[in-house]
């Protein structure tokens, strides 16, 4: 009867290990697919936070004294530029781990902006060149619309934020050629954006 029970315990206690590993295998599979989209170079891995309220209370720090949005994104820019630039050669960084180390590359300090814009609710993307990635942001602004160039895609006006560029202001220059945008990112739901049409004009 012992020996009997014992068998069916062990039967039980193993089928439910299975099936907490095989929970862990769907789970991190579903993190994966999340976290890690296909591009021309490679693949992209996002480190992107959402809904973290140590992002938001940061935004809040920056941004409590801005009456609209330009203020706001020049504020977050100006904090994650003065982050020193150093490459980190193993995966990117979250946002936390780049405000705690204190330096990173373009993908650590473009995670960080573009969380911190996201919890602000703001149209931004990523846009991946060769060996680079910086964020765009849609802004409703008189002064940028007839002074600044923009990203137009699909004929919608995104403003560049290089997040490696200490002290830079919204609209840095586009130093590459149009062709050369291998993949515009929504990273929130880990999508390619479907642009028809990308120009670079005032």
């Amino acid at each position: 009867m012992n020996t009997k029970l014992s068998t069916q315990l062990s039967q039980l206690l193993i089928g439910g290990l299975v099936l907490y590993f095989l929970y862990i295998f769907i789970t991190a599979l579903s993190i994966v697919d999340r976290r890690h989209i296909g591009t021309e170079n490679g693949t992209y891995i996002n480190s992107t936070m959402d809904n973290d309220p140590y992002i938001k209370r940061l935004v809040y720090d920056l941004t409590s004294n801005c009456q609209n949005n330009l203020c706001q994104v020049q504020n977050i820019l100006d904090y994650v530029t003065n982050i020193p630039y150093k490459i980190n050669p193993i995966n990117a960084n979250s946002p936390q781990e780049t405000i705690q180390k204190n330096f990173g590359d373009c993908d650590d300090k473009s995670n960080l902006l573009i969380s911190l814009l996201h919890a602000l609710k703001l149209e931004s993307y990523f846009v991946l060149v060769p060996k680079h990635i910086f964020v765009i942001v849609a802004l409703d602004d008189v002064h940028l619309n007839h002074f600044k160039k923009g990203l137009y895609l699909d004929g919608k006006k995104f403003y560049i934020l290089e997040s490696t560029a200490k002290d830079s202001s919204i609209g840095f220059p586009f130093r590459y050629k149009i062709s050369e945008i291998s993949d515009i990112i929504e990273p929130f739901d880990n999508r390619k954006v479907d642009v028809k049409r990308i120009e670079w004009r005032l």
